[in-house]
């Protein structure tokens, strides 16, 4: 089964295909694509795997796409491409949490995937880990202050991928483990194996994980609200 991974949720992303048979999956290739550059450079990323491979897009069979937390214009760009690809080729979608995917490096237990959202908060994803599959407890944002507040009330492993985090957890007395960002490589076997699962998602409710708001809308509530009150 040949699959394709694709990221835009950070600075930097990437697309990946494999080849997944049995309980294994084989990269075939992987191309970086440039913060900035993902509107412009996916689809022909894409294009040029295929042809690296000898391959046609109609020889895919499921795509496997990190739907954030992350870079609101990245997410929409990856998740466009993502739903033209499916419709295009009738192809069946996997959505990957990117904080699930941290989550999967962490020991089996409690694990607890942390990443930094900016303006002092974080967003956190809470998982049971037994044999690798993580089961969501839940996502959310909380402030700096209060994953400290969490980390000492809990019992649970930490694993974050950013010096920002870890520095901060560390500072305050509280150990984590430290691991590489999730790549579209690193998606491609957890996507394979929700794909088999028939764990898929339609292109009408494939969605960005964005956990927090956009900009757009917090600023803008205040204003309705200001209307509201005025009409």
């Amino acid at each position: 089964m040949l699959l394709l991974a694709i990221d835009t949720s950070g600075k930097q992303g990437g697309i990946s295909l494999a080849r997944c048979e049995g309980a294994s999956c084989s990269i075939l290739e992987n191309s970086p694509i440039a913060g900035g550059t993902f509107s412009a450079q996916l689809i022909p990323q894409v294009a040029e795997a295929l042809n690296k491979q000898q391959l046609k897009a109609a020889d895919l069979r499921g795509l496997v796409v990190i739907s954030g937390p992350g870079s609101f214009t990245g997410l929409r760009v990856g998740l466009a491409a993502a739903k033209g690809l499916a419709e295009a080729l009738h192809l069946p979608i996997v959505s990957l949490s990117l904080l699930e995917l941290m989550a999967c490096y962490g020991p089996e237990g409690h694990v607890l995937a942390v990443l930094d959202a900016g303006r002092g908060e974080c967003y956190c994803g809470e998982y049971d880990l037994p044999e690798q599959r993580p089961a969501l407890i839940r996502e959310f944002l909380c402030s700096r202050a209060e994953l400290v507040e969490f980390a000492n009330a809990k019992h649970v492993t930490i694993v974050a991928c950013e010096e920002s985090i870890l520095g901060f957890l560390s500072d305050n007395g509280i150990s984590a483990t430290g691991i590489r960002r999730p790549e579209s490589s690193s998606a491609v076997l957890p996507g394979f194996r929700k794909l088999l699962a028939g764990e898929t998602i339609d292109v009408e409710q494939l969605d960005a994980n964005y956990i927090r708001r956009s900009d757009a809308e917090i600023f803008s509530k205040p204003k309705l609200d200001a209307q509201k009150r005025t009409s």
